[in-house]
């Protein structure tokens, strides 16, 4: 008989955070791809439109991809033992 052993509260969570952070570095993916297809700012009429600036992007894609590394790396608590046959 194995053992699994799992938090299911934190692990909800977990996956909950995971999902927000992939769903803004998919975010951030799409803001760079506008700036270096040249749409950095625009003006139509009286309004205007400026992006962030591709560094500032940049760091924002790496900080968010340490970020889903270390959520999909594990860890925790467990609180819950369910036996396996």
């Amino acid at each position: 008989m194995r053992v699994v052993l799992y938090n299911v509260s934190m692990a909800k969570k977990k996956a909950e955070l995971l999902a927000e952070k992939e769903a803004e570095l998919a975010e951030v993916k799409a803001a760079i791809s506008a700036v270096l297809s040249g749409s950095q700012s625009y003006k139509i009429g009286t309004r205007s439109l400026e992006r962030a600036d591709l560094k500032t992007l940049r760091d924002m894609k790496k900080e968010l991809e340490e970020e889903i590394r270390s959520l999909e790396g594990g860890g925790g608590r467990v609180l819950r033992v369910v036996p396996v046959d």
